[in-house]
């Protein structure tokens, strides 16, 4: 009877890879009014802001807003989606017991190009963020509009291409992580070993290919909105923030399941030691390429390079930079440095969500400046913008982390992942 059972629901998992699989040991136990709630309350702050936003008087801001509340959301899947190609490939052990909340969370990529449309119209619109380098006439010598830095980068910078590249990454993203996904969910039903294998073999592909991918994405998302600054190290920095907020996300979620009485006993203080030391070395990680990008670029002198850093160093914005230094670094560098912190939920979970506000910050500095060079300001928009777009990424990720076992039970490393100390 049971193995009848276990063929039919290996049957349903080839006829459709997203039907639930159920788990008696490792189950799902909260309600679903928590999600359902978490899906309208995004529905309406976030139509409220397209709403509201695309009104003549806001439509500037609201562009400028949308995207940084969207790349914030995207940033956390792409991190998740590392998170879990790391895992695969270096065989680790620790994380076994957890893997499957940034597995749910990297599976996030169709719901994110849905979302990316408000983003795509804007590339149209002549109050978009993309305006310097999308606007007609800004590669022809006789036009008003003509721009002989951006004519230079012509070849790159235009419309179809960028659109084709977007499309690129996300399909390369669902691809790996869609395929992650499926592999690890058939394991609970089958038990196969071997399934282990074949992720790991997907994970020595994909892994390069999503840090290209990333990267560019980081070009293309967020340093095209001034096109005539670049750094070669921006791709890197926007790596570094979105695995420093993968992990935030994923002690977040532990915190709040054991807290639902779920994951006890399965995740110790073992596994947030090893999910604090890594939140820790990401939090230097991204302090060390932020620096080296600065250093670098105010070394060389370029004019084009260090204009980028002027603008966020006046007006106001400076104190903007110095809150990320002290917000993004310097705090949570302290808090972190004692190794009981690393060990228990609450005070790791303060941070996590601290860390989490700082990744949304840094995104509004990296792109605010290019709208307010005169004055640096906050808009409603910003926060109705990302709260929206963040609920409705945590309630389709909760609807997805509900249809299956929460913990990789079929994984052959979870005993071991148990059993975990730190030496």
């Amino acid at each position: 009877m049971r193995d009848s059972l276990r063929g039919s629901s290996l049957l349903m998992k080839f006829i459709d890879p997203l039907a639930p699989t159920k788990s008696d040991q490792y189950p799902f136990t909260s309600t679903p009014r928590g999600y359902t709630f978490t899906l309208l309350a995004g529905l309406t702050i976030t139509l409220v802001s397209v709403f509201v936003g695309m009104n003549e008087l806001f439509i500037e801001q609201f562009y400028f807003s949308y995207l940084i509340g969207w790349v914030f959301c995207l940033s956390i899947s792409l991190g998740c989606l590392f998170i879990v190609l790391i895992k695969h490939l270096v065989r680790a052990e620790w994380i076994v017991s957890l893997r499957r909340i940034p597995e749910a969370a990297s599976v996030s990529f169709p719901l994110l190009a849905i979302l990316s449309i408000p983003v795509i119209i804007s590339l149209f619109d002549p109050h978009g963020p993309y305006h310097h380098w999308t606007t007609e006439g800004i590669a022809d010598p006789t036009s008003s509009h003509y721009d002989e830095i951006v004519a230079g980068k012509v070849a790159y910078l235009n419309i179809p291409f960028f659109l084709a590249r977007i499309a690129f990454y996300f399909i390369a993203w669902t691809f790996v992580s869609s395929r992650l996904w499926r592999l690890s969910v058939l394991q609970d039903v089958t038990g196969d070993p071997h399934i282990s294998v074949r992720l790991r073999h997907l994970s020595a592909w994909g892994l390069p290919l999503c840090a290209i991918t990333t990267a560019f994405a980081g070009f293309d998302l967020l340093m095209t909105l001034d096109p005539h600054w670049f750094s070669t190290i921006f791709g890197v920095y926007f790596f570094a923030g979105a695995f420093l907020s993968a992990f935030c996300f994923t002690a977040l979620t532990v915190a709040w399941l054991q807290r639902a009485g779920m994951l006890r006993g399965v995740v110790t203080a073992e596994h947030y030691h090893d999910l604090g030391k890594l939140m820790f070395g990401f939090v230097v990680f991204w302090a060390y390429i932020a620096f080296s990008q600065y250093m670098l670029i105010w070394y060389g002198g370029i004019p084009e390079e260090t204009a980028w850093f002027k603008y966020r160093l006046q007006n106001g914005w400076e104190t903007h930079s110095g809150i990320l230094l002290f917000g993004h670094f310097i705090v949570p560098f302290i808090i972190l440095l004692p190794r009981a912190i690393k060990r228990y939920a609450t005070p790791l979970a303060i941070i996590a969500v601290w860390l989490l506000m700082m990744q949304w910050f840094d995104l509004h500095w990296q792109s605010m400046p290019v709208l307010h060079k005169e004055q640096a300001q906050f808009h409603w928009l910003d926060l109705s913008c990302w709260a929206g777009l963040f609920s409705l990424f945590v309630a389709a990720f909760l609807w997805r982390f509900s249809r299956h076992a929460i913990v990789c039970e079929g994984d052959p490393q979870l005993g071991k992942s148990l059993r975990f100390e730190n030496v």
